[in-house]
């Protein structure tokens, strides 16, 4: 048996087990009940804190677990939250707004902040916040969900980004986006704190790089069927402790622009980026040859150490060659200084 209600917003629904389904998984069972929703969005709900569960000799409780098993008796209860808006609204969101006119805007983005609304991330994205900031006058040219944006950079990493505010800017950004600076002044370059010493001191890595057959969150260097990804790379700077070089600062520029690139390709050569949660899980144990308080902070920060310091650009309107540089961030200066410190 399942009725159905709606309270401040929200759907609850509940469902009387019986002998047929008793022992099936809390997740398995809901999903065949409540079908307009897949078994994984439905599991996230569990893990959210959406479902209890009460027994004829037990009080009301919240399960948070979607592998547990259901019994004769239970009144599962399930918390539907209403639809997200597929509009992204303005939000107050601070702005380091690095330069501005009618056309473009430029952002230096903190490491944290998504550029644009996704599942999970519908509200408190950059898009969300240049929305606010610049009313109407952004480019439509990238949808409802994307209005202005040309590139993106990962949450968590941090940098400069530019925007468009309209078509005209939108299209003119794109083209020197798409030829990746091949025949324009279009420049990036960033700053990444990487595990170990590199072999070269400069050098370019080109491979192909796509989905992970494994992971569908994360990219990897295939030996066919993905798109060409070149970075140029150059080491900056090295940080030693008792004459064994722990980590490097390295200068990377894109001459393409594929997801996750640097981060993929710095660990493809066996320097992935300090920090980093997806691709530098390997190399944790150089941890322990930090000093506690910076492996602490960064175990703590779980964000690649990288930083867009450098972007360059011909204006879409006036083809004025525009150049912008960002500092590192305080966490990131914080790791440098604590990585210079061990280095006397």
């Amino acid at each position: 048996m399942s009725d159905s209600t709606s309270a401040s917003e929200n759907e609850i629904l509940t469902f009387d087990v019986d002998e047929a389904d008793a022992g099936k998984r809390l997740d398995a069972y809901i999903a065949e009940k409540e079908d307009r929703h897949s078994r994984s969005r439905l599991k996230s709900l569990i893990k959210e804190g959406q479902v209890s569960i009460a027994r004829p000799d037990q009080p009301e409780r919240t399960i948070l677990e979607p592998n547990q098993r259901v019994n004769v008796g239970d009144r599962i209860t399930l918390i539907l939250p209403p639809p997200e808006d597929p509009t992204p609204l303005g939000e107050d969101i601070p702005l380091e707004v690095i330069y501005e006119d009618d056309e473009l805007i430029v952002i230096n983005k903190p490491a944290g902040l998504v550029v644009h609304p996704a599942a999970g991330n519908w509200t408190g994205t950059l898009v969300n916040a240049l929305i606010h900031h610049c009313g109407d006058s952004l480019s439509g040219i990238g949808g409802v969900k994307r209005p202005g944006i040309v590139h993106r950079l990962d949450k968590e990493t941090s940098g400069l980004l530019v925007v468009a505010k309209t078509d005209a800017a939108h299209k003119g950004l794109s083209d020197q986006f798409a030829d990746h600076g091949r025949s324009g002044p279009l420049v990036r370059a960033y700053q990444a704190l990487v595990w170990g010493q590199l072999k070269s001191k400069k050098g370019t890595i080109d491979t192909q790089i796509g989905r992970s057959q494994h992971n569908r969150l994360k990219q990897k260097v295939l030996k066919n069927g993905g798109r060409q990804a070149i970075t140029h790379y150059r080491v900056l700077e090295e940080f030693a402790s008792e004459g064994e070089v722990l980590a490097s600062l390295v200068e990377c520029r894109l001459e393409t622009g594929r997801t996750h690139q640097i981060r993929v390709h710095m660990a493809h050569i066996g320097h992935p980026l300090i920090g980093d949660p997806e691709y530098g899980q390997g190399f944790k144990s150089k941890l322990n040859k930090l000093p506690d308080t910076l492996a602490r902070h960064i175990e703590k920060r779980k964000r690649q150490a990288l930083h867009a310091g450098l972007l360059g650009f011909a204006h879409p309107i006036t083809g004025e060659t525009m150049t912008f540089q960002s500092e590192m961030p305080k966490d990131l200066q914080n790791v440098m200084k604590a990585l210079k410190k061990m280095s006397n």
